[in-house]
């Protein structure tokens, strides 16, 4: 079997850029890629394909074929080619721009078989003010929320406080602020974004791998971000409280449930309130993708993730095995067994 795994900005996204690649997500595109390459890999008679940033020569894949790119052309030229060749072909960009959703548009031109969620779930979930108010009108807790439009100078004085900024399609903690009041001013904004009640508590997320048969939950994991208002990730642990763990799976299925359906490789991202029974727990964002935590999951359980993703796309059972150990990992791939 043959398997593209293409991610974002390792893979040559930015390959017309004279600029230095934004370390940020250079750290994270490169866990994950290495991460995910490593998993496929190890699947029996699976050979993996991968393009890398000519500029990313010390990005080591082993066992795969690379193919580095030196060109926008020759990017697609070769993209296309492997999506077309391949059997599964698995997509990692992020939402902003309209990346994610291109890119995999891109793949169905040339006939690639995603690991991937459809155009429609994505077209909703990188819209975060379009999810937010699809998952309220369900009866699903998210925050409340309103658009701001471009260069929009004062922030509306008829909202609570504190409030989060952010933009309408971000990802990975881009252009994140929190904004205490309407006196205070936020940097001007070439795009529109959505300011959001901001909400206490323990920021988490679940991950599920989802196919045309149902959808396997991956164990909750804590968020670790910065305290400075940027929320910059950096950064989590498995969540091993049975409370916890209940609490934050049935939030994140309830939230799938109030989208449509979806496939492949999903992030929820929550925040736990300090209710023990779940009273203050709301629902931030979907990633209609895979998330930086899967450096850490792919180590909480007993499984071979990639292997369930293969298995769940086709409509498969996959059983998902959590480990009982202690499991913290950094955005950029390092993980730290504890117990």
């Amino acid at each position: 079997m043959h398997v593209f795994l293409y991610e974002w900005i390792t893979g040559g996204g930015l390959v017309n850029e004279q600029a230095r690649l934004p370390p940020t997500l250079l750290a994270e595109g490169s866990a994950m890629i290495s991460a995910l390459a490593a998993d496929f890999r190890a699947i029996d008679g699976v050979q993996v394909s991968v393009l890398r940033d000519m500029r990313l020569d010390r990005l080591s894949l082993p066992g795969c074929e690379v193919i580095d790119v030196y060109s926008p052309s020759d990017w697609r030229g070769e993209f296309e080619r492997l999506a077309r060749g391949a059997e599964w072909t698995m997509i990692v960009a992020p939402e902003f721009d309209g990346i994610l959703r291109k890119t995999v548009r891109l793949a169905q031109e040339a006939e690639g078989r995603l690991l991937n969620a459809s155009d429609e779930f994505i077209a909703l979930t990188a819209n975060k003010h379009a999810t937010a108010e699809r998952l309220r009108w369900a009866g699903v807790p998210a925050p409340a929320g309103r658009v701001i439009e471009e260069h929009q100078e004062r922030l509306p004085a008829d909202f609570e406080y504190p409030a989060v900024l952010k933009p309408l399609d971000g990802a990975g903690s881009q252009h994140l602020l929190l904004v205490g009041g309407p006196g205070d001013e936020p940097p001007p904004y070439p795009w529109p974004r959505r300011i959001e009640r901001f909400h206490a508590g323990q920021p988490a997320s679940v991950a599920a791998i989802c196919g045309p048969q149902g959808r396997a939950a991956l164990p909750p994991c804590r968020q670790l971000l910065s305290s400075d208002g940027r929320f910059s990730y950096r950064g989590g642990g498995v969540i091993l409280e049975p409370p916890l763990v209940r609490r934050a799976t049935s939030l994140a299925l309830r939230a799938l449930d109030a989208l449509p359906r979806a496939h492949g490789y999903v992030g929820i991202d929550l925040v736990l309130g300090a209710a023990a029974d779940g009273a203050d727990d709301v629902v931030i964002e979907i990633n209609p993708r895979l998330t930086t935590s899967y450096v850490g999951l792919r180590r909480a359980v007993q499984e071979n993730l990639a292997e369930a993703m293969l298995r769940i796309a086709q409509g498969l059972e996959a059983a998902i095995s959590p480990r009982n150990a202690r499991i913290e990992f950094a955005a950029d791939g390092a993980v730290w067994i504890l117990d």
